[in-house]
């Protein structure tokens, strides 16, 4: 059996290069993520994916922030471009480490951005690609967007979902920052759970029939909020008078809403939560939780959340058969590997 980890991230030479003469001096997130070796550091990478055995191996994607969030169109698609590019240079060296790598999309190059997602896909082989929780404020569920989901939805391909939300998304109004890495702790959640429900209830999944998305982190507060997702949300419209969104959203959407949250992909990148990825597979079911880590941004640099998020999957109460699901046979199915 195959440990397949479907969400890690890492910054390939020729990316982290161009990403320097880009942004110059990193801050925030950008140096957060520089500050890890494993990042950048192909040898460190391979030292802490040989702590896990010859079966495990990484489908990689480049890290946060979004390209669109410090870069304009046109260098936006040259970093993805190089991103993939070096992506599938690893792969094609490192087959039995890197089976497959996700491309990244310049959501704020409308004109190029499903060009380059065929390219990706189609040319180089990506898996599928990963797009963030909101393009430099903008919803993703808008019309300039539509295009990508329905190119996505064609080729079988998945999208994955990273939240995306800094420090400068204040915690209250009177505020210009968010204190203590709010942002990040019960912002990414949020922005996912957000975006997932936009994605939903703006009838995506009605268009564009298949359309699949991973959602990082075990899929936000989803499947800890089913009641209010599920119930609560059948009262759609009760607590809003300006306009009938019963009308106007529940009754226009061909199935029930839940029906289409269920539907998403979850990852195990919970770090090191056992109630989390306990709760994936209740709301999800064990055909739709991916093993992830989400290295290397854990306390030790890579290994720890590795480690722990195996332990958790290797200890809990299921089956040989769901743990090998969520290990490798739903990767191998949804990003059509072959091992």
């Amino acid at each position: 059996m195959k440990k397949i980890d479907v969400f890690n991230h890492i910054w390939p030479e020729p990316f982290f290069k161009a990403l320097i003469d880009t942004i110059g001096t990193m801050s925030d997130m950008t140096r957060r993520s520089g500050m890890v070796p494993m990042m950048t550091d192909l040898e460190r990478r391979f030292e802490v994916m040989d702590m896990f055995g010859d079966d495990y191996c990484q489908i990689l994607s480049l890290a946060s922030p979004p390209l669109e969030k410090f870069a304009g169109p046109d260098r936006a698609l040259e970093l993805s471009r190089i991103g993939s590019d070096s992506m599938a240079e690893l792969c094609q060296k490192y087959p039995d480490r890197f089976p497959g790598f996700i491309g990244t999309v310049p959501m704020n190059n409308p004109d190029a951005m499903v060009e380059e997602c065929r390219r990706a896909i189609e040319d180089l082989g990506a898996v599928g690609m990963q797009i963030f929780t909101n393009v430099n404020g903008k919803p993703v569920d808008l019309p300039e967007f539509e295009p990508l989901f329905e190119y996505m939805a064609g080729n079988g391909k998945a999208l994955w979902l990273h939240p995306a939300r800094g420090q400068d998304f204040a915690d209250y109004k009177t505020e210009t920052r968010s204190e203590y890495e709010i942002y990040w702790t019960f912002g990414w959640p949020y922005e996912t759970s957000a975006t997932m429900a936009r994605m939903v209830f703006s009838r995506l999944f009605d268009k564009y029939k298949g359309l699949k998305v991973i959602t990082h982190h075990g899929g936000g507060m989803i499947p800890f909020f089913e009641g209010r997702v599920g119930p609560g949300w059948d009262q759609m419209g009760a607590r809003t008078s300006d306009r009938d969104l019963k009308a106007d959203v529940l009754d226009k959407l061909e199935r029930p809403h839940l029906e289409y949250f269920k539907e998403f992909y979850a990852d195990t990148a919970t770090f090191g939560s056992r109630k989390a990825i306990e709760h994936a597979m209740e709301f999800f079911t064990e055909d739709r939780v991916l093993f992830a880590s989400d290295a290397p941004f854990d306390p030790e640099g890579g290994p720890f959340y590795i480690r722990e998020t195996m332990k958790l999957l290797d200890t809990m109460d299921i089956t040989d058969e769901q743990r090998r699901k969520i290990y490798q046979d739903n990767a191998v199915k949804l990003l059509g590997l072959t091992l």
